[in-house]
């Protein structure tokens, strides 16, 4: 069983924009102004193609899908909120909040991975949560310690508890369960995702202690962390708005692991931030600004993590 993978699926920006639908709980969300649609796009694909050639260029297998069915889908390029791959040859889908993010599950994903060599071999499907308005988004809700068979995850709109306790469940992992909030307009707001305020790392996790209020539940993430040993890096609420939660530790040729993050994100790192880190891996950066400011995610929200075994 293994951390990190070599293996990354990303699906290239189509019919980029602020999405409207995510915009009511995804308070990270920034329009941009004076910028016509076909710029933007252009802008969002350049950051996208930029992003694949610098994983690539260190070793990592990045599979590449492109939708040309014209569908809307302005938040195509997370698909790590839709599906997830496991070692064992099984797929999740997931049920999604925001009602065009559901048009992003498309079947030719799994024929596009099919293709490069990787072997499904059963599905498990929770989409018929949205029926009842229920909401868990992969590994953007998910954050599974897959070595210790530990998922954390900070409930939410868009991370449902019991449907994350079945995931536990079918999965075999044990629920780490919290409540991580921002400050919105002086109120303190569950975030949307846990990827965005902790990241697990195989022998450290980046996590903002500070967004879980309850000092009770922080103990609890913290007292599961150490027995792991992991390293635990501590951000702000400001380095939070700027990404640095959400990371992904891959590996790369040589066996060699890369921590991903956005170039905004390793901006906000303290140089002590990036001392520690570096203790453990090696990190690599690329500039995510356009994707960032109208998606609301950064560079782990772009990555799908392939665990499937090759056919």
């Amino acid at each position: 069983m293994q951390q990190t993978t070599n293996a990354i699926l990303m699906v290239r920006p189509t019919s980029f924009r602020a999405n409207e639908q995510t915009a009511v709980n995804n308070h990270y969300q920034k329009s941009v102004s004076g910028v016509s649609q076909e710029e933007l796009e252009l802008k969002a694909q350049n950051e996208f193609d930029s992003f694949v050639q610098k994983l690539r260029a260190v070793g990592v297998n990045v599979v590449v899908y492109e939708a040309k069915d014209g569908l809307d889908t302005p938040d195509a390029h997370f698909p790590n909120n839709w599906i997830s791959f496991h070692e064992n040859g099984v797929v999740g889908l997931y049920p999604m909040f925001a009602e065009n993010r559901r048009l992003e599950r498309r079947e030719d994903v799994l024929f596009k991975l099919e293709e490069a060599g990787f072997h499904i071999e059963h599905i498990v499907d929770y989409r018929t949560a949205e029926d009842e308005g229920l909401f868990l988004e992969g590994t953007g809700s998910l954050l599974l310690d897959r070595v210790n068979r530990k998922a954390y995850c900070a409930l939410s709109e868009r991370a449902d508890e019991e449907l994350f306790i079945e995931f536990c469940e079918d999965f075999e992992f044990t629920p780490v369960v919290f409540t991580a909030n921002q400050t919105v307009d002086g109120n303190r707001t569950a975030i949307y995702h846990t990827n965005v305020m902790m990241c697990l790392g195989e022998t450290f996790s980046v996590i903002c202690l500070a967004s879980i209020d309850d000092k009770k539940q922080r103990k609890h993430v913290i007292k599961h962390l150490k027995e792991d040993g992991k390293e635990i890096i501590d951000i702000t609420e400001a380095q939070v708005n700027n990404f640095a939660g959400n990371m992904l530790q891959v590996r790369g040729s040589d066996n060699e692991s890369y921590l991903i993050m956005s170039q905004a994100a390793h901006d906000s790192l303290t140089s002590t931030q990036i001392k520690t880190l570096e203790k453990h891996t090696k990190i690599l950066s690329s500039s995510l600004d356009v994707i960032e400011a109208c998606g609301g995610g950064s560079a782990r929200c772009m990555m799908a993590e392939v665990f499937l075994p090759k056919a």
